[in-house]
């Protein structure tokens, strides 16, 4: 029999995403509400006499699908399976396992959200019907970490019925913290344009692809309905895992790719099927060693037929051991990156698309390429259907709000705005903004789309660019994250107009009206390594330190720092900073930490945020945030906005031609909304 815990009482339960029907279901717009009621929550020493974390068996360990519809995660789960280090990242080594004294029954892992990895720590109850794991599990019942991560993910989302329909391309980024892209496999629209951009796959950057299939999950995905199609399922995402070329066998042009179907069954009734007719091309023994290699759920396709049966393709970027993006154009790796958060205010900088004279209002940013690089920009706009804490971690709201009748309404319409991203070379910092936006850009989106992050890759020469993200419809509000990945040395600033550097600011801590550029810089305080504490204390010299340099013009710049720490307004703890002059041979020996601060941000303040505007010329500087008592941890900000020189410039006439808006499509384990109550496993 089953051996149970005798000390199983004792087990943690994680009271904010109990084992009750608020994790399981969110509004029972889903199939899974044919469930309700028939639920259980078992540990997993309940569930098998042996649990694992993990097996050194890859193929004990492979991801299944179970009655929930969220095979978009489980393809980035097998991603995650591909590196030591996302797995690492992902489910942080050395938690006890149900063997050791010390198990408590809890399970932390990472999620990334927002530009932060967040821990998410879990209870180990999970969902059963009848004694058995009923969502996604391995391939062998003892193994545990998917179905862990799974809940991890759960939680992070408000319920488990909230991870039903999804896109891809969204949890690889949540698990690896980096970049994926999509491509359609058809288009009654090609055109050169759409091919440039890369788009519309074409089968040479798909072979390509598959050259990295052991460093990257390549996921597929049927979305419309076809004849021949039905028995894939419309709206499954599946993986493709191996691609062979027979052509020197057959003496044609023949190449089979291995698929495999999350929900564990093969579904495939083509020529290449076990049993069809594309076999008898070749030798048995070929035939034979091609059909031992399929497992549970997996089945061969020949290329030309899954270009024709299948209507997308998404990749990750692969992720090296140190952490590094990879090109999937190129294989060069992106080890240079920049991110900055922004947001579309109404009336202030909700500019909207080129066809609206109010686009030079939009958001802009300062993005300097110092040498010849391969450049990768994405613009990442946060979930709007939750609200969002400081460190990116989603918020549930009460069930049954009314702004989310349905799930799948929220998911497909209202839940992301259509957003673009457009970027101009410029000569210098000082140029006719309203000249420049007319012309057309450098690179561009070619249409504003739903999806949660769009990005841009293109290969930039030296100099300043002109980086402007946009909604489609002006006035349309919203957060987002720029990030940029480069092979070269980058630099990304952003240009905001006064009151706006700052969405917390208090009014004694905005800017004088004018336009300025930004800076903003992350870091931390930790106890025995840079929580310095005040200049009180002589560990002072320990805290941050950030280089300001303030380059030679026409007299002195004025120039506005804020430091804002991430607390809760009841949970601050006393901040200031000190702005020191640098000697040209002073940066690196720290001596200038022994002279008066030019500037001081004191006393120390019980406050989110404390700031201080000045005017500094030319030269060399270095500023250090720090609390007041040493040994305080805590998270910062640092924000130096420095101001622009010139007048404010706004352009009246209507730029560009007419954008085309397209919706994002998710996938579904289901099979069309008019049968949504048909549950297929």
């Amino acid at each position: 029999g089953r051996r149970v815990r005798a000390d199983a009482c004792v087990c943690w339960r994680d009271p904010t995403f109990p084992a009750s029907d608020t994790s399981l279901f969110f509004n029972y717009s889903t199939p899974l509400a044919q469930f309700r009621g028939e639920i259980s929550w078992l540990r997993p020493q309940e569930i098998c006499s042996a649990p694992r974390l993990f097996s050194d068996n890859p193929q004990e360990g492979k991801v299944k699908q179970g009655i929930l519809g969220d095979c978009w995660f489980l393809c980035a789960c097998a991603a995650v399976q591909k590196s030591k280090y996302l797995l690492a990242k992902v489910i942080p080594p050395g938690q006890p396992s149900w063997t050791d004294e010390n198990y408590r029954g809890c399970f932390t892992c990472r999620i990334w959200q927002f530009g932060h990895w967040v821990e998410v720590t879990i209870d180990d109850r999970l969902p059963c019907l009848g004694g058995k794991i009923c969502f996604s599990q391995c391939q062998t019942e003892d193994v545990f970490w998917l179905p862990l991560l799974e809940k991890v993910y759960a939680k992070v989302h408000g319920s488990y019925e909230q991870l039903w329909a999804g896109q891809v391309a969204d949890a690889l980024v949540d698990l690896t913290g980096g970049l994926a892209e999509r491509w359609s496999l058809k288009d009654p629209r090609r055109s050169t344009e759409r091919e440039r951009t890369g788009k519309v796959l074409d089968k040479i950057l798909f072979r390509r692809l598959m050259n990295l299939k052991e460093r990257c999950v390549i996921s597929c995905s049927v979305l419309s309905s076809r004849q021949g199609t039905s028995e894939l399922g419309e709206f499954h995402a599946f993986i493709v895992i191996d691609m062979q070329d027979l052509s020197r066998i057959l003496g044609e042009n023949v190449i089979l790719l291995r698929i495999r179907n999350p929900w564990g069954r093969r579904c495939w009734k083509g020529p290449w099927r076990e049993g069809g007719r594309g076999w008898i091309q070749l030798d048995p023994v070929v035939a034979s060693e091609l059909l031992s290699q399929i497992q549970e759920g997996e089945f061969w396709v020949e290329e030309e037929e899954f270009f024709k049966e299948f209507d997308e393709i998404t990749t990750g970027y692969p992720v090296t051991e140190e952490g590094w993006l990879q090109s999937l154009y190129t294989d060069n790796v992106l080890r240079h990156t920049q991110t900055l958060r922004g947001s579309w205010v109404k009336g202030q900088t909700a500019g909207g698309c080129r066809n609206n004279s109010s686009f030079p209002t939009n958001p802009k940013f300062w993005l300097r390429i110092c040498e010849l690089s391969e450049v990768c920009i994405a613009l990442l706009q946060k979930h709007r259907k939750y609200s969002v804490d400081w460190a990116g971690r989603i918020q549930n709201l009460p069930h049954g709000a009314e702004e989310s009748p349905s799930l799948t309404e929220g998911i497909q319409g209202k839940s992301y705005r259509a957003v673009g991203l457009h970027i101009w070379k410029v000569s210098d910092k000082r140029f006719n903004l309203p000249k420049t936006l007319s012309a057309p850009p450098v690179v561009s989106t070619i249409c504003h789309s739903y999806d949660r992050e769009v990005h841009l890759r293109c290969e930039l020469t030296p100099g300043y660019y002109l980086v402007v993200p946009s909604t489609f419809l002006k006035d349309a509000e919203a957060n987002f994250l720029l990030r940029v990945f480069s092979t070269g040395r980058v630099a990304l600033r952003c240009v905001q107009v006064a009151n706006s550097i700052l969405k917390k600011s208090s009014p004694a801590n905005r800017l004088p009206s004018g336009e300025w550029e930004t800076m903003q810089l992350q870091g931390c305080w930790k106890k025995g390594q840079n929580a310095g504490g005040s200049r009180n204390f002589s560990s002072f010299r320990t805290n941050p330190c950030f280089p300001l340099s303030v380059s030679a013009g026409t007299g002195e710049s004025r120039v506005k720092v804020t430091l804002h720490q991430h607390c809760q307004d009841n949970k601050c703890c006393p901040i200031g900073f000190h702005l020191f002059q640098v000697p040209s041979n002073g940066l690196k020996t720290h001596t200038f930490l022994h002279t008066e601060p030019l500037i001081s941000c004191v006393p120390h303040c019980y406050s989110q945020e404390v700031s201080h505007l000045c005017r500094l010329s030319s030269g060399n500087y270095v500023i250090v945030p720090s609390t007041y008592f040493p040994d305080t941890e805590g998270n910062f900000t640092l924000v130096i906005a420095t101001k622009i020189d010139r007048k404010c410039l706004q352009s009246q006439e209507t730029l560009g031609q007419m954008l085309q808006e397209v919706g994002g499509i998710f996938n579904y384990t289901m099979a069309e909304e008019r049968n949504r109550d048909k549950l297929t496993i």
